[in-house]
């Protein structure tokens, strides 16, 4: 508790802002929903064929992973707000058209023929009779929208747009359980609290409510253009990946960019999600660039099947790859590699006499594996394992990446695959075996954006390659080290590392 007390105090500012873009997300969705199914209900009260099929239809979109959808809207409307609202608007359309149409339709027939007989217009039925009658069943399933909404909003932290999502993500990819339990407790109190209100509201007459609405979406609306209006489109965007390493490196290349350009306002979007999330974001000229590691180059975006065990000469296929693809410039490499790694415990390793990945053979009736479900799968994960090095290992657990150590400490299994640079081996004292096959490709990272936006912008490149040839194995473990086991934050991390290296200049 008292962790938790000591970041809010800390963070607090962060706290708030992110509070304020998770209702903003979240009241622009649900205001979009309700224009979008409530009216499409009242069209389609008395058009049972059609209701159904728009009912089945916003069923299916409700079957569509959240996280496939961002990725999916990528491309067309890029990365942040839009994306994001977009994805929410989708989920929440079908509580809210399916409790106002069946809302509407299950009025008493003989209270419509009653209208009839006194002359009421269609409209004037409408407002004087279907819309009060069925008012509670419409409020019932925005309501039920607002608490899906409010939650799923979350996950608008992976594209850039900000949000509670922003804290839980951090707290599990830096194993901070301050950070994640203050997003998320956030998230579901302002999931409450919204679903307590809307029940106040409902108590409330149709003009009242009305008035209501149309307040918070001129409030809504103004703050939007308000936005937009402070936005620059001279801003750098830089992206990160999940975890603290990413952030670390977006963090660098802020601080060297102001170094020479202090009035430059540089944006940083920090676990933002994986490589293809990044990528198209980059080619949408959503973001300017990010960091991005040759090996990854090779495997998921060149999709080549070479693999070329030269540091120097992985890094020029990628970088002349990317240019010649994707008219992308690929900066010079730092020094270190984030590259897979078999890890086990140190009493392990001395009890079998591990070293080299080839004396895995040696013990593999005693080997209990947990591996990440991409490594599990990958040429150059397990695959390649029993490709190259004949290793078949009979029990094996797919783990999420952030519990692989945890279950290796706790002795549920005695080998994972992990990162070189992974502050758990400095944490926890692990041993990293040695890839004596040359199996795993060079992951050596640099900044990778637009050619077009490197020919615009020298001074920026200048800057950033004062980041080649820098940064060793320990140097990166330990500034991951500092983040994920320290709790201290990226940013003062990374212009520590920066000054005292001499690579900036205070």
């Amino acid at each position: 508790m008292n962790e938790i007390i000591r970041t809010f105090q800390t963070e607090r500012g962060q706290i708030i802002k992110a509070i304020f873009q998770h209702i903003e997300i979240s009241l622009v969705s649900i205001f979009i929903a309700i224009l979008i199914a409530v009216p499409l209900a009242i069209l389609l009260r008395k058009h049972k064929k059609i209701a159904e099929i728009i009912l089945q239809i916003t069923g299916i979109f409700q079957t569509i992973p959240s996280l496939a959808l961002l990725g999916l809207l990528i491309p067309f409307v890029g990365i942040g707000t839009i994306p994001a609202i977009i994805a929410l608007v989708v989920y929440a359309i079908l509580p809210i058209f399916q409790n106002s149409y069946l809302g509407l339709v299950s009025i008493d027939p003989s209270l419509n023929e009653a209208a009839e007989a006194f002359g009421l217009t269609e409209f004037k039925k409408l407002v004087k009779i279907q819309l009060p009658l069925s008012k509670n069943m419409i409020i019932s399933g925005i309501r039920i929208a607002t608490v899906s909404v409010v939650g799923t909003a979350t996950l608008a932290a992976l594209i850039g747009a900000g949000g509670l999502g922003s804290y839980i993500l951090l707290g599990i990819q830096t194993n901070n359980n301050a950070l994640l339990i203050i997003g998320a407790v956030a998230a579901a109190l302002l999931a409450m609290i919204f679903s307590f209100l809307i029940k106040l509201v409902s108590k409330l007459s149709l003009k009242k409510i009305f008035i209501i609405l149309v307040s918070l979406l001129i409030v809504i609306t103004g703050t939007t253009m308000f936005n937009l209006e402070k936005s620059d489109n001279k801003n750098i965007v830089i992206a990160g990946k999940m975890g603290s390493e990413p952030e670390i490196l977006i963090n660098m290349y802020k601080d060297l960019i102001q170094e020479k350009s202090p009035k430059t306002r540089v944006i940083l979007k920090s676990n933002f999600g994986g490589t293809i999330f990044l990528f198209n974001a980059l080619k949408t000229n959503q973001i300017d660039l990010y960091p991005e590691f040759t090996g990854t180059v090779m495997e998921s975006l060149i999709k080549t099947s070479k693999v070329n065990h030269n540091q120097d000469k992985t890094y020029k296929l990628a970088k002349e790859g990317l240019k010649k693809k994707y008219s992308m410039a690929y900066l010079s490499p730092m020094k270190y590699q984030n590259g897979f790694a078999l890890v086990v415990k140190k009493d392990f390793a001395q009890k079998y006499n591990l070293k080299n990945i080839s004396d895995l053979n040696n013990v593999l009736y005693s080997l209990k594996a947990g591996f990440d479900n991409d490594f599990y799968h990958q040429k150059d994960g397990y695959k390649g394992l029993k490709k190259l090095y004949g290793i078949r290992i009979s029990d094996i657990k797919t783990l999420d990446p952030s519990f692989r150590y945890k279950a290796l400490i706790q002795g549920k299994v005695n080998i994972v695959d992990g990162f070189t640079t992974d502050a758990e081996i400095k944490e926890y004292n692990l041993v990293v075996l040695n890839d004596d096959k040359q199996m795993f490709p060079p992951y050596q990272g640099a900044p990778l954006m637009n050619q077009d936006f490197a020919n615009k912008n020298p001074k920026v490149v200048s800057q950033l390659n004062k980041l080649s040839g820098k940064i060793t194995d320990a140097d990166m473990r330990e500034m991951n080290y500092q983040v994920t086991v320290k709790h201290k934050k990226a940013d003062v991390v990374a212009r520590q590392y920066l000054i005292k290296n001499n690579i900036l200049s205070h």
